[in-house]
């Protein structure tokens, strides 16, 4: 039984292949890639403007660009003689949804807590030492916080970048901070350690996360964690809004509703919260 299941982990790969020559990458394709990631970030460009993004020729460039429009991946306009992301690009990327139930079951939640808490609701997971957002429900008024899903940010600066951290061994965290390092964006920004590790700390204790104008002056964000049925933090639900609305005497009401919002996340996908042990 042992061999049967190596052998079918083994398929992911040519039977010439060894794990060291999977680290290799095929040039073309990872400049391909980038062009759409660069796409998907800016909406539409010229063909110039892909080129001086990209750091490649134009001529480069655009025999990639018409590979992936042949795709469906890109699309282009003639009449602004603009390229950007096409519809196949949406329907391959959509596929990530399909095996993360926590975004199905988070989008009714995640409504009640807009209109729970007058503030634009968010979902983020971690990848890669980043935090990137996944869903989001505006709130109606008219100044908000918004995040396009895939933006990325700082996991030390962000509400669920802390409420997913605070959910992590100390070792996995020291790896992150010595990986992304602790850049500042505002004087409250948490750029030492210690003083994140604090920070986390009291998160644990009280079930949510604060952002406290860490990453945008003006702006603050509650948010907790969502498990899996192995009680591990696979996402992370929140609020942000103006720090004139989420004032310091409002947090003790915000903060609750936000960790129960993951709560019921957690409960809709058959999660359980881990056992809390002491560090």
């Amino acid at each position: 039984m042992a061999n049967e299941a190596e052998r079918r982990r083994k398929r992911g790969r040519p039977r010439s292949a060894s794990p060291q020559e999977a680290t290799g990458t095929v040039q073309a394709l990872d400049r391909g890639l980038a062009l759409l990631t660069l796409l998907a970030e800016q909406d539409e460009l010229t063909l110039t403007e892909i080129g001086l993004e990209a750091g490649m020729a134009p001529t480069t460039a655009y025999r990639l660009l018409v590979t992936l429009q042949q795709r469906g991946m890109v699309t282009f306009d003639d009449d602004a003689q603009t390229w950007s992301i096409g519809v196949e690009a949406f329907r391959v990327g959509s596929a990530f949804l399909r095996r993360t139930n926590y975004l199905e079951a988070g989008r009714p939640v995640m409504r009640r807590l807009m209109e729970a808490s007058g503030e634009t609701s968010n979902m983020a997971v971690q990848e890669g030492g980043d935090v990137v957002f996944v869903s989001q429900v505006e709130t109606h008024k008219p100044i908000r916080a918004f995040f396009r899903p895939g933006t990325r940010g700082h996991m030390h600066a962000s509400g669920i970048g802390k409420a997913l951290l605070a959910e992590r061994p100390e070792a996995d965290v020291r790896a992150i901070i010595e990986d992304k390092g602790l850049p500042g964006f505002t004087p409250t920004t948490l750029t030492r350690a210690e003083a994140l590790f604090e920070d986390l700390r009291r998160t644990r204790e009280r079930g949510w996360a604060v952002d406290d104008e860490e990453s945008t002056t003006g702006m603050r964000c509650l948010a907790a964690p969502v498990f899996n049925e192995y009680g591990e933090a696979v996402a992370g639900i929140s609020i942000s809004g103006l720090a004139a609305r989420m004032a310091d005497e409002v947090l003790a009401d915000l903060g609750p509703l936000v960790r129960q919002a993951a709560d019921d996340v957690t409960d809709a996908i058959g999660g359980l919260e881990p056992v809390r042990r002491p560090r």
